[in-house]
């Protein structure tokens, strides 16, 4: 039986062509979601605002469609409703209203008296209110994760390797974060805690594929020492590109059932993981390889001294 291939052998793709376009296309495409995100700014979910969290149990089984509808109705704002293992019981978060604290008890009061009308022997429990200080916390908190993640990566790239692929690693990772937080900024689409930690998997994801192709091009720089970098890069490139395409294939695969049929309260945290996927595997392509190109990365220049007198030269 003849397997299967997405990658034909000895595929030869000059992705070094066009690198100078690719450059242009993603600092104007950069550019224009930090700039986006700065002027029009994220919708923050109630983990980062604050708000109520409330418990509602329901006598009879109701679908989460409707109760959403239902909620929405009561103009309370933008609601995130999760199911607790069952039909019956839902945990209800209610963005923070504007103005003092008791506004928020008497959201918490409005729901109470709504729901049992709709729905006959529903409880609303008491509302756990989250404060504003406690959300900022949270952001901020969340934001110097991400950032120091970011640099614990640059910097283990930079031992493991050379400074130059840390450099690489880093605008890599800076390059998919901010697209996807541009993404965000423009759907509108709520970022909450399960937001964050996409884009903490984004950022290991992203890593994972740079680094498969840098060990590659290391390889390479040892192994074709009088090779010019570009036809280098390009070879390195193509070694690992049915590597890349499978991975990326069947992590897509499985992010668009969970978009598809999923609960919607993991919408936010699959769409951003898919677009991460598709970000990161177009940047460890067109931003981790060519940064080595402009940084002056040359097998001469990498290799140490000992290691020039090993073999004899090798060309492709």
């Amino acid at each position: 039986m003849k397997l299967l291939k997405l990658v034909p052998d000895h595929t030869n793709i000059d992705f070094m062509r066009w690198r100078n376009l690719a450059l242009v296309l993603s600092l104007i495409a950069t550019a224009a979601s930090i700039a986006f995100t700065a002027y029009r700014g994220l919708n923050l979910g109630i983990d980062f605002v604050g708000g109520q969290l409330v418990r509602v149990e329901f006598q009879q089984p109701v679908r989460i469609d409707d109760l959403r509808t239902r909620v929405a109705q009561l103009g309370v704002g933008e609601a995130s409703i999760q199911a607790l293992g069952n039909d019956r019981t839902y945990q209800v978060r209610l963005p923070k209203p504007p103005g003092p604290e008791s506004a928020s008890n008497q959201v918490v009061s409005k729901l109470r008296a709504a729901l049992p009308k709709d729905y006959p022997g529903a409880r609303v429990a008491a509302g756990e209110s989250v404060s504003g200080k406690v959300s900022e916390e949270l952001a901020q908190d969340s934001a110097m994760a991400i950032g120091f993640a970011m640099l614990g990566i640059a910097l283990y790239i930079w031992f493991r390797f050379e400074w130059q692929f840390g450099v690489g690693a880093l605008l890599t990772l800076a390059h998919d974060v901010s697209m996807t937080l541009g993404f965000f900024a423009f759907t509108r689409l709520q970022v909450d805690l399960n937001v964050v930690a996409a884009f903490l998997t984004i950022v290991g994801y992203s890593l994972n594929d740079t680094v498969v192709i840098y060990d590659r091009i290391r390889e390479n720089l040892r192994k074709y020492r009088k090779m010019a970098i570009l036809p280098l890069l390009n070879l390195s490139l193509n070694e690992t590109l049915a590597r890349t395409v499978v991975t990326s294939f069947t992590v897509l695969i499985a992010l668009g059932v969970l978009m598809l049929i999923g609960p919607e309260v993991i919408f936010g945290l699959a769409i951003a993981i898919f677009l991460g996927v598709v970000i990161g595997t177009y940047s460890s392509i067109y931003i981790s390889s060519p940064v080595l190109v402009w940084l002056g990365v040359e097998p001469d220049s990498f290799l140490k001294t000992d290691d020039k007198d090993e073999a004899a030269p090798q060309t492709a």
